[in-house]
């Protein structure tokens, strides 16, 4: 089976940040009720979409694209693409040291800390991986709006 054209990666990236989208919920709502193995594992396929994803997407970035790619859309809906985009870099970048925090202290079984880290941690993550579908949205599906 012939693997998939190097242009399917941005699609691939989306579908990973959903996936991770999904299990982070998931996760959270089985921590919330007492299931501590449902979190444990929906955190772990989280974790493994979001680092897939990570791989993905810096691949595309450095070894693809050669770079970013430019929004086409016209002023009003560039400026509400950086409104999105600027805030989900600086976030993407600043999760990850909390996400591996989060998840050295869930190994050490240090709680208390995983808990105080991850309550801040968690929807920042969710918001990252919202926001990059988004900005997929906008940069592959809809590049010039809804005309």
């Amino acid at each position: 089976m012939p693997l998939a054209p190097i242009s399917f990666l941005p699609t691939l990236n989306a579908i990973l940040n959903l996936t991770s989208v999904f299990f982070l919920i998931v996760g959270r709502k089985a921590i919330k009720q007492g299931n501590i193995s449902g979190h444990w594992k929906n955190m772990t396929k989280a974790l493994c979409a979001s680092g897939l994803f990570l791989a993905s997407y810096l691949y595309y970035h450095f070894f693809v694209l050669k770079g970013s790619m430019h929004y086409e859309g016209g002023a009003v809906l560039r400026f509400i693409y950086l409104l999105i985009l600027v805030p989900h870099i600086i976030l993407a970048v600043a999760q990850l040291p909390f996400i591996i925090a989060a998840v050295v202290t869930a190994l050490k079984k240090n709680f208390t800390a995983h808990v105080r880290i991850t309550k801040k941690l968690w929807p920042v993550w969710l918001y990252v991986n919202i926001t990059g579908v988004i900005v997929y949205l906008m940069l592959y599906v809809f590049p010039h709006g809804s005309n």
